[in-house]
């Protein structure tokens, strides 16, 4: 919003922030003046390298390209909790199976009768345990 103050450093820093994080931006100025608004809007659309879009009484709408974000890639990262849904059947043929919803971690499996266990780490041979 542009205040009676007009448009400050302040409102230009915001208006690039805002186009930075959303592209697109709505901008409403408290001028009765409506050449001045036009000039604010122009001026905004300049400095900003925006394009300007819209202006409809005493509202301005400014438009950029939004910058590319890069994205990080940590190696390291392993794989979060699951949630998971396990059917219990009852043994009587008309009742509705069970459902419970469970979590399972990352050193964690899931068993066929839906118990959760540790996963446990794979055997090594001991050839394979000799060359190290």
């Amino acid at each position: 919003m542009v205040g009676g103050d007009g448009l400050t450093p302040a409102v230009k820093k915001e208006a690039d922030a805002a186009l930075n994080a959303h592209g697109l931006i709505k901008v409403r100025v408290f001028s009765d003046d409506r050449a001045a608004r036009e000039a604010m809007f122009v001026t905004l659309a300049d400095e900003l390298n925006a394009a300007p879009i819209q202006h409809i009484g005493k509202l301005l709408v400014l438009w950029r390209p939004m910058p590319e974000r890069e994205k990080t890639v940590d190696e390291d990262r392993m794989p979060g909790p699951k949630d998971v849904k396990v059917l219990k059947f009852s043994k009587r043929g008309g009742q509705r199976p069970e459902v419970k919803t469970l979590r399972v971690l990352g050193n964690q499996r899931l068993t066929s009768g839906g118990q959760i266990k540790r996963a446990k780490k794979k055997p090594v041979s001991i050839k394979k345990r000799n060359q190290d």
